[in-house]
């Protein structure tokens, strides 16, 4: 005859024990999901600066023109405008090849939300006092183009627009609905500036603070 110590769980202790283990699981879980959030937005935020910047260390060291294109919700084509071209091509039309495809992660879009800074003149300003914050991609900002969504790096380091004048603005992104993931990306023309930005919440008001 066998003892009681010698016995088994029985089969409702597994289930408690599993049962235990499930909730333990879920609440870990939960508490990473702003964790995995945060970290979504910082990589759509590192790849758009990177995918920018490499466009134009690309252009000036092939001595080529690259087109910057910037299709919402989230991707980023960087293409040689062309064999031949020594300007920026007519309505970015880039017919040489692709050097490199960004997509953000799917719940990062290009995009605006209510609460960022508006003005281009008055604190808290727009990042770099580009436009008015009414576009999510607003890349020829220098010459009062609004809603511009490519921009072309030269081989002298500067960023223009299909007319060839030096052109510069702003990107914008963030997760829907989370009005302190917006993060900003700036381009200045004559430079080539790539400045990153984020948004806080300071005491006075909404503000973008450059990273």
């Amino acid at each position: 005859m066998r003892s009681s110590s010698d016995r088994g769980f029985s089969l409702l202790e597994m289930l408690a024990v599993v049962a235990v283990g499930l909730t333990l699981a879920g609440i870990t879980v939960m508490a990473f999901v702003p964790t995995f959030k945060t970290q979504h937005t910082t990589e759509a935020y590192n790849e758009t600066l990177t995918t920018l910047r490499r466009a134009r260390d690309q252009a000036a060291g092939d001595m080529r023109i690259y087109v910057v294109t910037f299709t919402p919700p989230g991707t980023i084509v960087v293409q040689q405008a062309g064999a031949g071209n020594t300007t920026c091509p007519g309505n970015f039309a880039a017919s040489g090849s692709v050097l490199l495809t960004t997509v953000l992660p799917p719940d990062v879009q290009f995009q605006t939300q209510a609460g960022i800074p508006t003005s281009n003149a008055t604190a808290p300003m727009t990042p770099d006092q580009f436009g008015t914050g009414a576009f999510a991609i607003d890349l020829d900002e220098a010459n009062n183009i609004t809603g511009i969504t490519s921009i072309c790096f030269n081989p002298d380091g500067t960023a223009t627009d299909d007319n060839g004048s030096l052109a510069g603005g702003v990107v914008y992104l963030g997760r829907t609905g989370d009005l302190y993931s917006e993060r900003a990306v700036s381009v200045w023309g004559a430079t080539g500036r790539i400045r990153g930005w984020r948004l806080y919440n300071t005491a006075a008001g909404n503000a973008w603070s450059q990273q």
